[in-house]
Formats: C-alpha cells, structure tokens, sequence
C-alpha cells in the first residue's frame, strides 16, 4: 500500500538521485544546494509535493543557506525563513534543494551567477533569467512546484524559455517577507509548474491569496482582499469558460524584434481561442514603447540603495584585503568590488547616477511619469476596474507624446485580458549568450514582461508551439490588478486548447 510517508520518502528520494545520476555530467547547474528537507514535518492532512526555492528566498532548515548566487553570501544562514515558504510547507511541500539564479535577481540568462550559468538539458538553450534554475528544476520533472522571483519577467521568461507555466502574481498578493529586495516597487514572489492547474491549486483552492502578511509593509490587507474579490470572479476555484471572455492584442507589441516564429505562433493561437468563443480584438498601449526604458532607470535605481547595506562591516562577507585598502580609501571598497559581479556593478552604478542631483529630473522622475502611464494604458483597456486608481485621477492626453496618432491613444477598450508572447524571441544557445550577446540584446528579452511588472498586474505565460521549430515559446496573459483568480482559470483553458498540462 503506497502511505502518505511512503510517497513522501519517494519523491525525495527522486529529487535527491536526479542531480549526480544525470544533469551535473551535462553541467546544467541549476542547483546550488539539493539535500533532503526533514524538517519540519508535514502536516498530516497535506498531500507532499516536492518544491525547489529560488536561492534569493530564505529558508531556515536544511538547506539552510541563501546566497544570492553572490560572493558577498556565500555562508549567509537566515535566522528566519521566508513566509511563502512556511506557507507552502503548510501546504505539504517538501523543500528539496535552493536554485540557481542571476547574483540578486539581476538578469536575463541566469549566468551572472557565483555558481556558474545554468542551462537547459535540452541542446544547451539558455534557461532564461533570472529565476533559470527554478525553470530548469521544473521542465527536468524533478520538482512539482518551483519559487522565483519577477521583478521584471524574472519569471514568466525562463518559464517561457523552458516550456513550462510562470505566474506572477498581482503587487501585494503573496508574501515577499523573507525575499532578498532587488527593486522594493517591483519585486514579487513567483510560482513555477507544468501546468497551471497546480499553480492555481495552490494560490486559489488553497487560499493563498486570501493570508496577509503583517510583516510584509507591502502585503495587501485582509479586509481589502475580500472586499476587492467581491468584484472578481474566479475566487471560488470554479471553472472558468473561454466563451465570451474578450482577449485584447496590443498592437504596439508587433515590433521589429519579434521573431517571425513567434509572431505566427501569437496569432495561430489567437485563432484558435476564437474558435474556441472568445473574442479577440486589437487595443493599444501607446506608453508600452518607453516601459523598458523606465524600467531600467526605477529598478536600477532602487536596486543600488537596497544593496547598499552589503559592505562586509554591517552585512556581507568581508575581503581579505579590506585594511590595506582602507589605508588609502573608502573601507568597504575592496569588499564591494570583490563581491559584487559585473552586472550587479553596472546597475548599482546606474542606479546611483539617475539618483543624482543632476540626473533625478531627466531619468529617475520622467520614468516614474513613464511608470503612471503605463499603468493608465491598462486601465483604459481593461473591462474591470483597477481598485487602486484614484477616482480623482484622469487620463489626460496632453502628458502623451505629440507623435503618438490620436486614434492611438484612444483604442477600443472593455477587454478582459491581454495576451501576447512573453518574449520576442525563442531561448538563444547559451554559449551565444556568454559569447557575445550586448547588454541591450539581453534587456530586450523583457520588453513584453516589464509592463505588467510596472502596473503591478498579474500575469502569466504558458507555452506555445513554434511551428518548424518544433520548439515551445511563451504565451502571455495579462489581467487586471487583483483578477488573479480569473486569470488563471483563463490561462488554464488556454494551455488545454494549446495542448498543454493541467
């Protein structure tokens, strides 16, 4: 008879022989640490499932460290664990190892790592970033579930990459208490599967969404959770049909960098969901043209104050040379310059200039005047009501650019969703990656995740078959803020007429 435990010591026993057996001889690397979790123990009326934790999330038991794929915390053992992670084990899961990841959530690629760059089994594709290994440990079967953390596509790319299914969830829904902070106005917690049932499981049917986090400043409390449900659908974990339900195509993501294969993929699968009842129709979102560009001046700039504190005196591991070289400078250089990556070093760098006095009013304010924008494209296209806005405010057209054509910034609106690829291009090999892709080749691999990440709205990508590439891209669907639940309903029809898992 297979017992609760039985299966338990199983699907551990999976995980752990999975990593030697198969994948360290093909140098994927999307572990940095994987040992059996027997502690503490699953609640009795839980059904296990096994979960990988990005490694930029807390965890108090074995494996205990959390490095941020960083030199600077490389020994760093968290005294508390992450509330997501509690929550999960709440749930039944089973922490069977911390993932992979670009040094503090800053990347595309997952190979600005301490630990070395994670690749796909598959041909040695990239895995996307930043949350690459969770991607990996999920598309490889040797996890049920995995966390990560989306910034700005962190992980909905690799899951695009990957061929699996990245959730984003709304600002404020899940608990970043315990989350290393790359950009605090952007930053949330992610959730990784094959299929969106699972995701949807979790979030929804278990409740999730409904446990508010007192030690989380940015967690939504719980009166307005119920209250903001009240006006949504889906909350009761029902089904959700594809009849009726008015899916909106931005018009201004046709650009010149979208594959040729991904954009057919787009629009077959566009055609397939009308035949299915639902009704697709263009809109526009003139803003989304500049989203990137905003995107990279904000979470730069709040990503070179949150690491700040990593100087090797208060926090973070401290260089050997560190007296020799306060003789003659700043005490914290070498320690800084040692333990930060390339990466890391060049947003710090620009973070901390667009947050300078000769630089705030052209960069650091007019993004965030991007940022507002942004957010009011969505709104004027979305049927629902975002339950943030400011009943005062206006959308007023004089702060829009003078070449934007006036139909284009009207656009019909009244949809229920967005759904358009979540990168413009397939996962490029990994070795052309580390060989010579320009930084602004990468920061594009964002330009259809980053909106949603500014807006605060829930997103999420399930794959999509390239035809004659016999290979999976992303395709993204993208809700009003706090229609979590409808959209994952959504999303898990989509991926059944896509030929996807539950």
């Amino acid at each position: 008879m297979l017992t609760r435990r039985r299966l338990q010591a199983l699907r551990l026993r999976h995980a752990q022989r999975s990593i030697p057996s198969r994948y360290q001889r093909r140098q994927i690397n999307h572990f940095i640490s994987k040992e059996a979790d027997p502690v503490p123990p699953i609640p009795a009326q839980r059904t296990p499932f096994t979960l990988a934790v990005k490694d930029n999330i807390t965890t108090k038991f074995s494996p205990a460290t959390t490095t941020c794929a960083s030199p600077f915390l490389a020994d760093y053992n968290s005294p508390f664990e992450a509330t997501i992670v509690q929550q999960l084990r709440d749930l039944g899961a089973v922490v069977t190892g911390k993932t992979n990841l670009d040094e503090f959530g800053m990347g595309s690629h997952s190979v600005h790592s301490a630990h070395g760059a994670v690749s796909q089994e598959k041909d040695g594709y990239s895995a996307g970033g930043s949350s690459g290994g969770s991607a990996v440990a999920v598309a490889n079967g040797e996890v049920d579930l995995a966390l990560g953390t989306d910034t700005g596509g962190s992980v909905r790319l690799p899951a695009a990459y990957c061929g699996v299914v990245g959730y984003k969830p709304s600002y404020g829904m899940l608990s970043r208490f315990g989350v290393v902070p790359y950009a605090n106005s952007l930053d949330t917690v992610g959730l990784i599967a094959k299929g969106v049932g699972r995701i949807r499981e979790v979030v929804v049917r278990r409740g999730l969404w409904e446990v508010e986090d007192g030690r989380d400043p940015t967690s939504l409390g719980r009166k307005a959770r119920r209250r903001i449900a009240q006006g949504r659908e889906g909350y009761g974990g029902e089904d959700v049909e594809l009849e009726g339900v008015r899916l909106g195509l931005p018009v201004e993501y046709n650009i010149e960098e979208l594959e040729g294969g991904v954009r057919d993929a787009w629009v077959k699968a566009a055609g397939r969901l009308e035949e299915r009842g639902a009704k697709v129709v263009p809109v526009s979102l003139p803003t989304t043209r500049h989203a990137l560009s905003a995107y990279y001046v904000i979470a730069p700039a709040e990503a070179s104050s949150n690491l700040a504190k990593y100087d090797g005196v208060r926090y973070g591991r401290r260089s050997e040379g560190e007296s020799d070289a306060a003789e003659g400078g700043v005490l914290y250089a070498a320690s800084r310059g040692q333990g930060f990556g390339e990466e890391v070093k060049r947003r710090i760098l620009l973070g901390s200039y667009t947050l300078s006095s000769e630089a705030m009013d052209n960069y650091f304010l007019k993004a965030q005047a991007v940022r507002r924008l942004v957010r009011r494209d969505f709104d004027r296209v979305f049927r629902l009501e975002n339950p943030l806005q400011d009943e005062q405010e206006t959308f007023d057209l004089s702060e829009m650019s003078e070449e934007i054509p006036m139909e284009n910034k009207l656009g019909p609106a009244e949809v229920d969703f967005l759904l358009c690829p979540t990168a413009p291009t397939l996962a490029p090999k990994l070795e052309d990656v580390m060989g010579g892709q320009g930084v602004l080749d990468a920061y594009m691999n964002d330009v259809f995740a980053v909106p949603a990440s500014l807006a605060g709205l829930p997103a999420v990508s399930v794959p999509m078959l390239v035809e004659g590439e016999e290979r999976m891209a992303g395709l993204q669907l993208i809700g009003q803020y706090w229609d979590d639940a409808r959209l994952l309903g959504v999303a898990e029809a989509i991926s059944e007429v896509l030929g996807g898992k539950r």
